[in-house]
């Protein structure tokens, strides 16, 4: 009986890529100029809840950033963080950089119809202030998102560096 290594790809969990953000903000943006282009005028007035959620999504994330890499720096007076509660942060990074990058897509676009429409229209006019602060929420969780995400990264340990090196 052998003990050989398992042959198929070793499973990985890549960092958050830049370009899969950007793609589904761009389709979001897309489908969202679309959307309202057609339907504006049959929806009520936008509303500030999804807005106020995300930045309280992404408040939360910074201080969860913050205090995870505390704890995996191990500084003084900080207990030392459990390897499953930096497996759930980085899943809820993961998912909410792309609930956020959609999120951006979809509430830029909105903006950017509703900036076009605004001269012209008094209800256009009056959801601005409520789209631009959708738009500043989206990019503040998906910044918080990615902070959490590296946040969680082990450091590399110095004889680690030496070891590779050798």
């Amino acid at each position: 009986m052998s003990t050989r290594e398992p042959t198929g790809p070793r499973p990985s969990l890549r960092p958050t890529s830049i370009a899969t953000l950007a793609v589904a903000g761009l389709a979001a943006a897309a489908l969202a100029w679309l959307s309202i282009s057609h339907w504006y005028w049959d929806i009520p007035r936008l509303p500030w809840l999804p807005a106020v959620t995300l930045l309280a999504l992404a408040a939360f994330e910074a201080l969860l950033a913050q205090q995870t890499r505390a704890r995996i720096e191990r500084r003084p007076g900080r207990p030392p963080v459990e390897p499953l509660a930096v497996a759930r942060s980085v899943v809820l990074a993961k998912a909410s950089s792309l609930a956020g990058a959609i999120f951006l897509g979809f509430t830029a676009a909105i903006t950017a119809w509703l900036l076009l429409q605004a001269q012209r229209n008094q209800a256009a006019a009056a959801d601005m202030p409520t789209a631009v602060l959708s738009v500043i929420a989206s990019f503040a969780l998906v910044a918080a998102a990615l902070w959490l995400e590296r946040a969680c990264r082990v450091p590399e340990r110095p004889d680690q560096n030496e070891r590779d090196a050798a």
